[in-house]
């Protein structure tokens, strides 16, 4: 999809902590593409075209009391930044999974928080998290919150560099990302001065591909997100092994998914 033609960066609360920390989190991919940010509160076991009329309204007080909590936390981490956000809330009938992808149809970005640790196949991921990397239309951000609730701290993003159709976009986006969060793209390749001159202002570790886990924990500061592409979507349900995959530490780290 074009990002001329999105309208918002949409972050799914549904009353946790994980998922307001998702929403600050977005407040800078909002707020560095200049869209609105649209809080979307999905009530459950209802079925779309009944809309709200499927809903009792004890499910709609607690949307609007956690769309308002939600609104709340981040206007007000959005001023501490000096990043204001034009904040949209949206109260919605159906499945979360389902109704978050069609959201994504008109979407730059669709976020999620999560609690869990790692992507397992006893859905460890959780299934919405899990729907959205394999069926939306749009990037998706999978957040991490600590065990203790506070949000976890942004200061490495990694990436691979490789052959896959996408790799271009994906390499962009961890750049872009480094750039609106003023963090460190760990770069993991050999293939990486084209980028490096595109992005003088972004500090750059180097990894090369197949030196293993001594390598790259020689350079400071664990992995905090991951930016990957489609190749990885249809793994990620299923990835259980901590370190299978080129970027160490992932899948224990908040991901960025690319999608166009």
């Amino acid at each position: 999809m074009n990002q001329l033609d999105a309208k918002s960066v949409v972050v799914g609360v549904n009353g946790s902590q994980a998922a307001v920390n998702a929403a600050k989190w977005a407040i800078d991919e909002a707020y560095g593409r200049h869209l609105p940010l649209r809080l979307v509160y999905v009530i459950p076991g209802t079925r779309p075209e009944t809309g709200w009329s499927g809903a009792s309204e004890w499910d709609l007080e607690r949307g609007e009391t956690v769309l308002a909590e939600a609104e709340c936390a981040v206007q007000s981490a959005a001023r501490g930044a000096g990043k204001p956000v034009e904040v949209e809330t949206a109260i919605l009938s159906g499945d979360p999974a389902p109704v978050l992808t069609t959201e994504s149809q008109h979407a730059a970005l669709v976020c999620v928080g999560t609690s869990r640790r790692g992507w397992a196949t006893d859905g460890s991921l959780g299934p919405t998290a899990a729907a959205l990397v394999t069926q939306a239309h749009c990037p998706v951000a999978i957040i991490r919150t600590n065990p203790d609730g506070s949000p976890t701290q942004l200061g490495v993003i990694a990436v691979v560099l490789n052959d896959e159709p996408d790799n271009d976009e994906v390499v962009r986006l961890a750049m872009e990302e480094a750039r609106r969060r003023h963090a460190t793209v760990r770069q993991i390749d050999r293939r990486l001065d084209s980028w490096v001159r595109r992005y003088p202002d972004v500090p750059v570790q180097v990894v090369a591909s197949g030196t293993g886990a001594r390598a790259a924990e020689s350079h400071s500061g664990a992995i905090d997100l991951a930016v990957v592409g489609e190749a990885d979507a249809d793994q990620l349900p299923g990835l259980v092994t901590p370190n299978c995959h080129p970027i160490l530490g992932y899948p224990d780290c908040s991901v960025l998914l690319v999608r166009h």
